[in-house]
């Protein structure tokens, strides 16, 4: 299985300024450090919890069809299921039709279900890809004000903790506030 971005989200969850006045900083001397911190704070958040905060655009490849026929989408919320092919013997991804299968995104994890049986694909390897959007929406309103927060937490986290140390060290954990922010959010896998 492998998981493909294919359309990075358009903004991020918060600006360079929401940021700023959390930090309370002035000027613009390090817009570049706090905009890298806000991407790097996403990307953790989103590795953490499985989920996508801002609208985005995302590949599924998997060699083969689950034996149950339904294939769970490994991050949400999903939005839409936007394509599924099945690529053929020759290298060719064929088109399945949305009329062959029921995607639940109110499920979660949302999933893909046919409505009889998958085509077989004709490859041993990524022979199946579902295209899917994920993300609260497409603005940073859109992600939940819990999730925004400890977003600006990490990013003062880090803003304050920019000392090369050992990775595993007590000053490198994530504030238990930001932990508990995300707690909600979280998935939990039986």
């Amino acid at each position: 299985m492998a998981l493909v971005l294919t359309s990075a989200p358009a903004l991020e969850p918060v600006t360079v300024s929401e940021a700023k006045a959390h930090l309370r900083v002035d000027g613009t001397a390090e817009d570049t450090l706090i905009g890298s911190l806000i991407l790097t704070s996403r990307l953790h958040i989103e590795a953490a919890l499985g989920l996508a905060l801002i609208t985005q655009g995302w590949r599924l490849k998997l060699d083969r069809w689950p034996k149950d026929g339904a294939v769970e989408l490994p991050l949400g919320p999903v939005q839409a299921v936007t394509g599924v092919r099945v690529v053929d013997g020759a290298g060719v991804a064929q088109t399945v039709l949305p009329e062959s299968y029921v995607a639940d995104v109110a499920n979660s994890p949302a999933r893909i279900v046919p409505r009889g049986a998958w085509p077989v694909p004709g490859q041993r390897t990524n022979g199946v890809e579902i295209d899917f959007s994920a993300g609260f929406g497409p603005a940073g309103a859109d992600v939940p004000a819990p999730v925004r927060q400890a977003l600006l937490l990490l990013v003062a986290h880090w803003y304050e903790h920019r000392d090369p140390i050992e990775v595993g060290s007590t000053a490198t954990a994530i504030p238990g506030a930001v932990s508990n922010l995300l707690m909600p959010y979280r998935v939990v896998r039986l």
